[in-house]
């Protein structure tokens, strides 16, 4: 008797997915050539300031790319990942830095250390949606302050921009183009606030659970005017 072999769990067999393997991997080994040219040229003598800090940023946005393809390679076929313990305000100042160069906006940025345990790949993407949204309501010659800290237990990423604002009574995930912000905060038992602006535009705040605190923020999407 033949025994059965069992599909490796969250692949599917057959030409298809094989097919989907070896593209992601050769995808993989020129994304490993652009990280290694961009390297070489970090340590050239007559790059200034502002072109070494650009290619620094594409190749921060080459192992973002290189993680998002493994992901689509090995996420299991129920589409849930292991969350981990992820620093929120390196990943936001990684965020930050690459969107700011494609822009004139102002962006100012405070962060505390915190933690919290999700997803690192839809955190990612998470904040990169909530932070391209402000990025692009402020305008060329607009300003943005983003800020990460820890209040009583709930870790929080706050984004400010001073574009047109919105009327709270109509804002929802999709007039707001925040889908994938409320998917992962459901996902992850974590919460978002919408209000206005400081800065006279919109306020978006992501609350989540910090790690290794026993709070966690009451999961809903509400909008309200800031007090």
């Amino acid at each position: 008797m033949t025994a059965a072999v069992k599909p490796v769990r969250g692949r599917a067999d057959g030409p298809a997915a094989n097919y989907r393997r070896q593209v992601a991997h050769d995808i993989r080994h020129e994304l490993g050539t652009i990280m290694m040219l961009a390297s070489a040229l970090m340590t050239s003598k007559d790059m200034g300031h502002d072109s070494r800090m650009r290619v620094q940023q594409l190749l921060g946005e080459a192992h973002w790319l290189d993680e998002l393809i493994r992901a689509y390679d090995t996420t299991p076929a129920d589409g849930r990942r292991c969350p981990e313990p992820v620093r929120l305000d390196e990943l936001t100042m990684d965020i930050v830095r690459s969107i700011e160069l494609s822009g004139a906006a102002l962006i100012t940025m405070e962060a505390d250390p915190v933690s919290a345990r999700v997803d690192r790949l839809a955190l990612w993407r998470a904040v990169r949606n909530v932070v391209c949204n402000a990025f692009g309501a402020a305008g060329s010659d607009g300003t943005l302050a983003v800020r990460v800290a820890s209040i009583d237990g709930v870790a929080v990423i706050e984004v400010d921009d001073d574009g047109p604002g919105f009327d709270p009574a109509k804002a929802t995930p999709a007039s707001l183009g925040l889908k994938i912000v409320a998917e992962f905060l459901e996902s992850c038992g974590g919460s978002v606030e919408i209000g206005q602006s400081s800065l006279g535009g919109c306020r978006v705040r992501l609350l989540l659970p910090e790690a290794d605190s026993p709070s966690r923020p009451e999961a809903v999407w509400h909008a309200r005017r800031a007090v």
